[in-house]
């Protein structure tokens, strides 16, 4: 261990800005279960974007609206040449392989579907009671963010915080009796050892030991730490989308009430999917916002905490992105923590600001177990300490936490959702005609947060959709003819039930009637055998059909000279320099089963 002299010569040489250098954790591996088709090519090479990023060549993320039949997703998917590689089962996002630089065409392709959600590429991220520490005295952020007065009621004991990142090195002495199992959602295995060094610096962070008489103090220093190595490169610990949305809904499914990203996926969809999946059983996500000093401008996801950095004197710190989707702020600069190996060292970053507020919640969690995701993520804000901007802004958020605000605001807190969402049909209207696969559009919104929208076919559930925006895909050939009632309930994670309006709709999919009936079509000027002179010839075309006539040609000397979607054409044709002699004038009407007739007549100049 360093010495006290050590430690602060060390402090003053990183606090200057040893911000993580591979910024906040911008890239991202493969995913897991998801590695199935995937190990045994290993990862594809990442492809440079106009815009800078990067992403798994070849490979593209969907999510199908709710209901959609596995036939239909694959005729979708095939017409873009693309097929299923895997699937992260508890959000429905599936991993596909599309042809090489066509990710930008797929993905527009099917964004522009409306029986898929979302697709979106497979981009890759880079890693962003005063205890008796030796080195506590220059954790400035520890007294910064009242984290003293927090422990004076919480600890942060029995909450499992889920570490998404390189993993973690299991021995260090600041993490002994508090790990649980984890995973490695980039082989699927159980591998979660520290390949890269920046996952054991963010669960020190986060919940390093406190009032151990050991090198450093964490957050939440009683909590309990899953790590899920997300990445097994080495090299940069860059991870995909994929793998990160794979790995939180597997800590959702393992008992994690708090998930830390230090990479900058605020921006994805499927991440958002599997945050919203740990928030309906009752956990939080917790993001770095990016070390860019950039506005990406990304919108403000409800499922996802995005954290901004400050320095000590409460400043932006230069390198820490902002915007609208910017939560709360904290701490980024000089943050002594665990290192891989088993010894401590002071990095910056969001990558470090983020797990700092995820042990905050920790702390509120175990302070008021009771509390949902809302009312935490609620106290969390109003208990933020306001800066810059008067109220929320988009460099601070609604401020820089206060660990010990916070946990008072849990603890008189309560859970009292008595209120039931608001739902709507938008799509198909009463009294419409559908056939075939037909677009379910829902309206759902809550005060706290909608959990998911259910539909029902005549009083039999159809699907269920558990990520906004909410959405069905409904196979009307599976129906009888005539008339179908849809009603859809909307659920918030208190148990309240909000119902939409009956839709009645009527199911009709026996086959148009087969026209075999061609148009009649005939020419009225110039008349058959007629003499014709002078510069130009009007040529008058009038057709008639038992549907509709779609088309009409004129045409001479088997030249089109015209083309009409109505059922009359009239036609200039000029003669100045045609050749004396007789010339053939044709017409032609088409209706809209294809059906055809035509009809000529000679001409003499």
């Amino acid at each position: 261990m360093m010495t006290a002299t050590e430690f602060r010569s060390s402090l003053a040489v990183v606090s200057a800005a040893s911000v993580d250098t591979r910024q906040t954790f911008r890239q991202l591996s493969l995913v897991s279960a998801v590695a199935l088709a995937l190990t045994a090519g290993g990862l594809a090479s990442p492809a440079q974007a106009q815009t800078g990023g990067r992403w798994a060549e070849g490979r593209a993320l969907v999510q199908f609206q709710a209901g959609l039949p596995q036939a239909e997703q694959d005729k979708i998917l095939k017409a873009h040449g693309g097929k299923r590689l895997a699937k992260i089962q508890q959000v429905g996002v599936h991993i596909i392989e599309v042809p090489a630089k066509a990710e930008d065409a797929v993905v527009q392709a099917l964004s522009h579907n409306p029986h898929v959600k979302f697709a979106e590429k497979d981009m890759l991220v880079e890693a962003s009671l005063t205890p008796n520490d030796p080195n506590y005295s220059s954790a400035w952020h520890l007294p910064k963010i009242a984290a003293p007065t927090a422990w004076d009621t919480s600890s942060g004991s029995g909450v499992v915080v889920a570490i998404l990142d390189t993993g973690v090195y299991a021995a260090h002495p600041e993490f002994s009796g508090r790990l649980v199992a984890g995973y490695n959602s980039a082989d699927g295995t159980v591998n979660t050892a520290d390949i890269y060094g920046h996952g054991t610096k963010v669960a020190g962070t986060a919940a390093a030991a406190t009032n151990n008489g050991l090198g450093v103090a964490g957050v939440a220093g009683n909590a309990l730490i899953m790590p899920v190595r997300v990445t097994n490169d080495s090299t940069t610990g860059s991870a995909s989308f994929s793998s990160i949305a794979s790995g939180l809904s597997w800590a959702a499914d393992h008992g994690a009430r708090v998930a830390n990203i230090s990479y900058d996926v605020t921006g994805s969809s499927s991440v958002a999917s599997a945050a919203q999946y740990l928030r309906g059983k009752g956990g939080l996500t917790v993001v770095a916002a990016g070390n860019s000093s950039t506005n990406p401008g990304y919108a403000d996801s409800p499922y996802i905490i995005s954290v901004s950095a400050t320095d000590s004197s409460d400043n932006k710190a230069s390198w820490s992105n902002y915007g609208a989707y910017v939560d709360v702020a904290a701490p980024g600069v000089g943050i002594w923590t665990t290192t891989n190996g088993g010894g401590y060292g002071a990095v910056s970053g969001t990558s470090f600001s983020s797990p700092m507020t995820a042990g905050v919640v920790a702390l509120m969690m175990a302070a008021n177990p009771g509390l949902s995701p809302a009312d935490v993520e609620s106290a969390l804000k109003s208990s933020a300490d306001d800066l810059g901007t008067a109220g929320r802004d988009d460099v601070y958020g609604y401020g820089r936490v206060n660990a010990g605000r916070a946990v008072q605001a849990a603890l008189t807190a309560r859970s009292t959702d008595t209120q039931a969402p608001t739902v709507a049909m938008t799509a198909p209207v009463s009294s419409a005609k559908v056939k075939g696969l037909v677009a379910v559009g829902i309206n759902a919104s809550d005060n706290v947060g909608v959990e998911r929208v259910e539909l029902y076919v005549n009083g039999t559930k159809l699907a269920s959709d558990s990520t906004a925006p909410f959405g069905f895909s409904w196979d009307t050939t599976q129906y009888a003819e005539g008339n179908v009632t849809l009603v859809a309930y909307a659920f918030d994670a208190a148990g309240n039930q909000g119902l939409s309006s009956a839709v009645s709709v009527t199911v009709d999919n026996v086959p148009d009637p087969v026209d075999a009936t061609p148009p009649t079509v005939s020419i009225s000027n110039p008349v058959n055998g007629a003499k014709v002179s002078g510069v130009n010839v009007t040529i008058n075309v009038n057709a008639s059909d038992n549907v509709a006539v779609t088309k009409t040609t004129c045409a001479v000397d088997g030249q089109v000279l015209s083309i009409s979607s109505s059922a009359s054409l009239k036609c200039s044709w000029n003669i100045k320099k045609v050749a004396a002699g007789a010339h053939s004038i044709s017409a032609t009407a088409e209706d809209a089963a294809g059906n055809k007739s035509s009809t000529a007549i000679q001409v003499t100049k």
